[in-house]
C-alpha cells in the first residue's frame, strides 16, 4: 500500500486535493446546459469506481496485511458502517451545495456552506485524532474563512452586487455546510488504529460505494421536487448524448481521486489539517474561473482587489495548516 513517506510528500498530496475538488465542477461546465440531476448519476458512478482502481493499484502496492483484500478481510464491521455513513452524508451534502448556489448565489452559498463545513469539520477531524498545534490549526482555519468570503465577494462584485438571499435559501446553505463538514468526523473514525481499522484505500472505497448507493434515494426525489427548476425525468438521463455521461464520470473521477489524496495524506499530518487544507478548493476554482473560463474579464477594481485578498489568505492558512503539523 502506498502512504506518503514524508510530510513534503503528504503536503503535496493535501494541495493536489483541493485541485482536484475544485476542478471536478469544470466537467460540469462543460456538459453545457445539462441538467444537474441528470449529469449526478454519472457523476456518482465515476467516484465509485475511481475509488476501486486506487483500490486496486496504490493501495495493493507491495502486497502485506495492509493491501487493499487483506484489510478487507480483518475490516470491522462498525469500521465499514463509519466509513458509509459518511458517504452518504457527503452525497447528501453535495446535492444540497448545487442547489444552494441555484437558489442564493455562488456569493452566498459558498461563504455559508463551505465555511461552515470547513469549521466544523476541521474541529470535529481534530477532536477525534487531536494532532497537531491547535492554534496555528485555528489560525489556518480563520485565514481560509476568510479567503471563502473574499472569494465570494469578488464574485458579488463581478454580478454587480445584486444578490436575492431568502431565507429557504440560507437555511439550505445552512444545512449542507453542516452535513459537509460532518463526513469526515465518520471516515477519522473509521482509520482511526485500532482492531478492523481500515486503510484509506479500503476507506474510500466504502464512502464512495454509499455515496453512489445513497444516490437512488436522493437524486430521484430531487428530480421529481428539485429545490430548483423544473422537475426532470430518467428519459433526460438515457437519451443524453455520450460525451456528458463520459463527462460526469470523469467529474466523479477528479472528485474521488481527491477524496482518497485527502484520507491518504491525513494519516501522515492529521485529518484535521489534510481537511482544512483541502478545502482550498474554492480558490482553485476561482483560478479556472480567472484563467480559463474569463468570468472577470472586465470586472471592476473592487472585485479584482478581492480575488487578491483571496489568494494571499489562501497561502496563509496552507503555511498555518502545513506548520501546525
Amino acid at each position: 500500500m502506498f502512504v506518503p513517506e514524508s510530510f513534503g510528500l503528504a503536503l503535496l498530496l493535501v494541495i493536489l486535493c483541493a485541485v482536484c475538488w475544485g476542478s471536478w465542477a469544470n466537467t460540469y461546465k462543460l456538459a453545457r446546459g445539462v441538467r444537474f440531476e441528470l449529469f449526478y448519476w454519472d457523476y456518482a458512478i465515476g467516484i465509485f469506481l475511481m475509488a476501486l482502481l486506487l483500490a486496486f493499484t496504490l493501495g495493493s502496492a507491495g502486497g502485506g496485511e495492509d493491501s487493499f483484500l487483506a484489510n478487507l478481510d480483518q475490516a470491522g464491521s462498525d469500521r465499514i458502517v463509519q466509513a458509509m455513513i459518511g458517504g452518504a452524508i457527503f452525497n447528501l451534502a453535495n446535492i444540497l451545495l448545487v442547489a444552494a448556489i441555484a437558489i442564493a448565489g455562488l456569493s452566498i452559498a459558498f461563504p455559508v456552506s463551505i465555511g461552515t463545513a470547513l469549521v466544523l469539520g476541521t474541529v470535529l477531524a481534530y477532536v477525534v485524532e487531536p494532532k497537531g498545534n491547535l492554534p496555528l490549526i485555528a489560525l489556518g482555519v480563520a485565514l481560509a474563512v476568510a479567503a471563502i468570503i473574499a472569494d465570494a465577494l469578488a464574485y458579488k462584485e463581478l454580478g454587480g452586487g445584486k444578490v436575492k438571499v431568502t431565507g429557504r435559501g440560507l437555511w439550505i446553505c445552512i444545512i449542507s455546510g453542516l452535513l459537509m463538514g460532518s463526513w469526515v468526523r465518520f471516515t477519522t473514525v473509521a482509520m482511526a488504529p485500532g482492531e478492523g481499522q481500515l486503510t484509506p484505500y479500503t476507506s474510500t472505497v466504502f464512502f464512495t460505494l454509499a455515496a453512489l448507493l445513497s444516490t437512488i434515494p436522493f437524486n430521484l426525489y430531487f428530480m421529481k421536487k428539485p429545490l430548483a427548476g423544473e422537475p426532470v425525468s430518467m428519459s433526460g438521463y438515457t437519451e443524453g448524448g455520450i460525451r456528458w455521461h463520459v463527462l460526469g464520470l470523469l467529474g466523479g473521477a477528479i472528485w474521488s481521486l481527491g477524496t482518497a489524496f485527502n484520507l491518504i495524506a491525513g494519516s501522515k499530518v492529521g485529518f484535521a489539517i489534510s481537511y482544512a487544507i483541502g478545502q482550498s478548493a474554492p480558490m482553485v476554482a476561482a483560478l479556472w474561473g480567472v484563467l480559463v473560463w474569463k468570468e472577470f474579464e472586465g470586472a471592476n477594481a473592487k472585485a479584482k482587489r478581492y480575488l487578491v485578498l483571496m489568494f494571499v489568505f489562501y497561502i496563509g492558512a496552507i503555511v498555518s495548516l502545513a506548520s501546525a503539523s
